[in-house]
C-alpha cells in the first residue's frame, strides 16, 4: 500500500534510479555502436536469443518484446536479415507468420556484447540494490 505522501527521499531515490538506468542504457548503446550495431538491433538480437517461449520467436513476438509496432518490427527484421544477423522462415503451422533465428554472426557479436553488459551490471548492482532499498519497494 503506497504512503499518502511522498517524501524527499522517495523523489531522490526515484531520480537516482532513473539516472542509473539511463547511464546503463547509454553504456549499452555505446557498446553496441562500438560493435557496429545500432542499439535497437542489439536489443532485437538479445530478445531473440533470450526468448524461451514454447513456439519459435516471430516478428509479432519480437514487436511485443521490444514494445514496438508490428510494422516497425518487420522493418527491423528486414535490416537484421540484410546485415546477416537473422534468418526468417515461413512458419509451417501458420504461413502468415515468420519465425526468426540468429545466425552465427549474430551469436558471436551478441556473446561479446552480453559479456561486457554482465560485467557492467555486476559493477552497478550494489548501487541499484541501494536505490531499490531506498525506494522500499516492498511496502
Amino acid at each position: 500500500m503506497p504512503k499518502d505522501r511522498l517524501s524527499d527521499a522517495d523523489y531522490e531515490a526515484l531520480s537516482n534510479l532513473r539516472y542509473t538506468l539511463r547511464r546503463f542504457m547509454d553504456f549499452s548503446t555505446s557498446a553496441a555502436h562500438q560493435e557496429g550495431l545500432p542499439a535497437q538491433q542489439h536489443q532485437a538480437l538479445l530478445a531473440i536469443r533470450g526468448y524461451r517461449g514454447e513456439e519459435a520467436m516471430t516478428v509479432g513476438k519480437l514487436a511485443d518484446q521490444l514494445l514496438i509496432a508490428p510494422h516497425s518490427a518487420t522493418e527491423l527484421v528486414g535490416r537484421l536479415v540484410a546485415a546477416g544477423y537473422v534468418t526468417r522462415q515461413v512458419d509451417p503451422a501458420d504461413r502468415r507468420r515468420q519465425t526468426l533465428a540468429l545466425t552465427d554472426k549474430a551469436h558471436a557479436i551478441l556473446e561479446r556484447l552480453t559479456a561486457i553488459h554482465l560485467t557492467e551490471i555486476r559493477e552497478m548492482a550494489p548501487r541499484l540494490i541501494d536505490i531499490l532499498r531506498a525506494l522500499d519497494v516492498t511496502r
